[in-house]
């Protein structure tokens, strides 16, 4: 909303709050109590309205629990992934450490016998850390197995997961961070985070013998966006499937305190990270089966946020334990956007699961907006929900179906 029409709505809510026919908090309060984004450029058609009517909706005092707001992290918040950045850092100053008895298969109970010898056979023992700064073959074969999910032969790196609830190459790198305390593991992703920040966009950096992302941005748009929902009384959490000390340092820079950033959680043994995650709902801890994606966000989001254990957590609560608003990115954000009861935000970048749901917006709620920085160009062929746009639990590709069973129909890319 430029400047004239903000005038000329704030002017209307006077007159109609001094009719008594709108609450004297909407027209009265200031931006301390109904906030409004400050930057219009980059939203989508009426996506800036949509979203300043949910904050006046919701602004002032009203009592009891506040509404939350969720967001995920990579490429919502910012452009590229603090995950990446942060392994990307990990091997360039050689900051893993190997496995103490050698046996990589510790590292992941997800990873393949495979991708246990080839990073076996390519990476040295009886170090402290490894080389990875200058042994391009161990570093390569750890890229390869962290980025690509495949050995650098091509031999499949992890299986035997549930694809609904956890990412084992996501998980691997906060297993990767084995050895050292929380405290170490954020001093590693503030000096990725510096980096990143201070290179030009678009620039890449060395790796082993690969040329990898160098470079993120904060949104701009989306710390406007957290920071009005905060001054209009909203509980703002990150919820992302990078390493949970990972998110802390990153966190901060977009106004979000980390005690309200839930990422991958290790377990501890006497002050340091262990190769096991902590567990959600009837998942244990050690048993590293669900971390923070797709239905495993919900579950994290229902006992951190909510306060609900047990099985309880892993089902859709009632709305008023729920999510007033969610922004996503992907798939994986599939269940953390569905489950908000107010708007939910999606940046598109081509996913398919997502993109589906969100287009066809069966109750109104969804709101598509390009990414903000380099947004993707239009995906030509409409996406597959009728027939492969959904991963099941066993990793097959199924048609998208509404709560009801029944088939969401393919949907043309129209918002890019």
């Amino acid at each position: 909303m430029n400047g004239k029409l903000r005038t000329l709505a704030t002017a209307a809510a006077l007159a109609l709050a001094a009719t008594g026919l709108l609450p004297a908090t909407h027209a009265g309060a200031g931006p301390a109590r109904c906030p409004t984004l400050k930057i219009s450029d980059g939203w989508y058609g009426d996506n800036e309205a949509r979203i300043e009517a949910l904050l006046a909706d919701h602004c002032g005092d009203r009592g009891g629990r506040k509404p939350v707001a969720v967001f995920d992290w990579d490429n919502t918040v910012v452009k590229n992934d603090v995950g990446d950045a942060t392994f990307s850092w990990l091997l360039r100053h050689d900051r893993i450490r190997p496995p103490e008895d050698g046996d990589w298969s510790t590292t992941s109970r997800h990873l393949t016998p495979e991708a246990a010898t080839a990073l076996g056979e390519a990476c040295p023992t009886g170090v402290r850390t490894l080389p990875t700064a200058t042994d391009t073959r161990c570093a390569d074969e750890l890229l390869s197995v962290y980025a690509n999910g495949a050995t650098t032969a091509g031999e499949t790196a992890f299986a035997g997961h549930d694809h609904r609830r956890t990412e084992p190459q996501y998980a691997w790198l906060a297993q990767l961070l084995h050895g050292w305390t929380t405290r170490q593991a954020a001093s590693f992703a503030a000096a990725a985070r510096a980096e990143n920040l201070a290179a030009p966009q678009g620039a890449t950096q060395r790796v082993g013998t690969a040329q990898v992302t160098g470079w993120v941005r904060y949104y701009d748009q989306q710390r406007d966006l957290i920071r009005a929902l905060r001054d209009g009384g909203f509980d703002v959490w990150i919820v992302s499937a990078s390493p949970e000390p990972v998110v802390d340092v990153w966190a901060q820079g977009a106004g979000v305190d980390p005690t309200h950033a839930i990422g991958i959680r290790n377990t501890t043994d006497h002050g340091r990270l262990t190769s096991h995650l902590k567990g959600c709902g009837t998942v244990r801890d050690g048993e590293d089966t669900m971390i923070t994606y797709i239905d495993g966000k919900r579950c994290w989001i229902n006992q951190e946020i909510f306060g609900v254990r047990g099985p309880a957590a892993e089902r859709v609560q009632p709305a008023d334990r729920r999510q007033v608003f969610a922004a996503g990115d992907s798939d994986t954000d599939v269940s953390l956007l569905r489950d908000a009861t107010g708007l939910r935000l999606v940046l598109n970048r081509n996913k398919n699961e997502l993109m589906c749901r969100a287009y066809e917006n069966g109750d109104g709620r969804w709101l598509v907006n390009p990414m903000f920085i380099e947004p993707k160009k239009r995906k030509t062929a409409p996406y597959p929900c009728a027939t492969t746009g959904y991963t099941a639990s066993d990793g097959t590709a199924q048609p998208v179906r509404r709560p009801d069973g029944s088939i969401v129909p393919d949907q043309p890319d129209t918002v890019f």
